[in-house]
């Protein structure tokens, strides 16, 4: 007797792959990069952290509520949210600051499309560029890494000491916090005095440097990243293209005029490159679903990304160009679609196979 051939609606094959599993999951492969932010910055970036997760998943609680769905704070997409804004937000930032990005983030940027999957904008990266532009003066205040106090960037001294053991930045005493700019600020701000003086690749993939808490540790990001490559959460289309489109971009421009550009390792090691091209530009909503579009995604978003930082108004590009680029994702899904297996192209002599 012959088996009866079934036919069924697709998908036809499934794994164990769900929401919270793979929210989870990038929330794990974050950890290390976080518990780093959090000795190198203490309970600035701590708490920084712990508020906008808090608030995210609390806004998604009520957004929930509100909308008469069931609960979905529990599956992680909303502390991964908070988690992945914290990160991008400078430690010591003040905490009611946080909780206006959560709000933007869950409410405005998520909610309001109709929550999870529904979203155009990557909600995190929505709501630190509302915070920059909101509240400019708080974003670009960036604090000095406590465990490197009394460094030098650049050649200058960055904090430290007088004779009664006062605080002292760049000269000035009874300063409020330890803060100085990020490596990137000051390439921006001093252009090519400084490209001589650039700190080596090490201190950038160790993360002695201040930033962002997600700007720290390019190696524990990276290794992140291939962690979620050999759990196959991410793909390596996005990661790749935009990594080598900012290597390529950085080395054109530093062959071009070696004094005032940085070099590629410069680029790729500083700022939040390794963050957006691993935890940022992958995300499954706001990305393309297909890897020719996830390709021109990440080279995309590393054009962008360089450009901002080169010649725009601010120092870094990366939230900006992942929120350009989430605008194309339409465009990308319906250009790179691949052709159904037996389908026919209408041409001026009829049906083609």
């Amino acid at each position: 007797m012959s088996t009866p051939l079934i036919v069924s609606a697709s998908p036809h094959a499934t794994s164990g792959a769900t929401t919270p599993k793979i929210m989870w999951s990038v929330v794990l492969a974050l950890a290390p990069a976080t518990a780093y932010a959090i000795w190198l910055f203490g309970y600035p970036a701590l708490s920084v952290i712990a508020v906008t997760v808090f608030f995210c998943v609390f806004f998604e609680t009520l957004c929930g509520l509100a909308m008469r769905r069931p609960p979905t704070a529990t599956d992680g997409s909303a502390a991964l949210t908070g988690l992945i804004l914290a990160l991008s937000l400078p430690p010591g930032l003040p905490l009611w600051i946080c909780a206006v990005g959560a709000f933007v983030a869950i409410v405005i940027s998520k909610a309001v499309f109709g929550g999870l999957g529904q979203n155009p904008f990557n909600p995190a990266m929505a709501g630190r560029v509302f915070l920059l532009i909101a509240f400019p003066a708080d974003l670009t205040r960036w604090l000095v890494p406590q465990q490197h106090t009394g460094d030098t960037l650049f050649g200058e001294p960055v904090t430290t000491l007088d004779a009664q053991g006062r605080i002292t930045e760049y000269g000035l005493t009874n300063v409020d916090a330890i803060t100085a700019a990020t490596p990137i600020g000051l390439l921006r701000e001093k252009g090519a005095n400084i490209v001589a003086d650039l700190p080596g690749n090490i201190e950038f993939l160790l993360g002695h440097i201040n930033g962002s808490a997600g700007e720290t540790s390019a190696f524990l990001l990276l290794a992140g990243g291939i962690f979620l490559l050999i759990r196959r959460v991410i793909a390596w289309h996005i990661p790749v293209a935009y990594l080598g489109t900012v290597a390529l971009f950085a080395a054109i421009t530093h062959l071009v005029d070696p004094s005032t550009y940085a070099g590629p390792a410069f680029h790729l090691l500083s700022g939040g490159v390794m963050m957006g091209a691993w935890f940022i530009a992958t995300d499954y909503v706001t990305s393309p679903m297909f890897p020719k579009g996830r390709i021109l995604f990440g080279v995309g978003a590393g054009i962008l990304t360089m450009v901002i930082r080169l010649w725009g108004g601010y120092p870094e590009g990366v939230s900006f160009a992942v929120l350009l680029m989430n605008a194309c994702v339409p465009f990308f899904n319906a250009w790179t679609r691949p052709k159904p297996f037996g389908a026919t192209t209408a041409t001026s002599g009829g049906a083609q196979q």
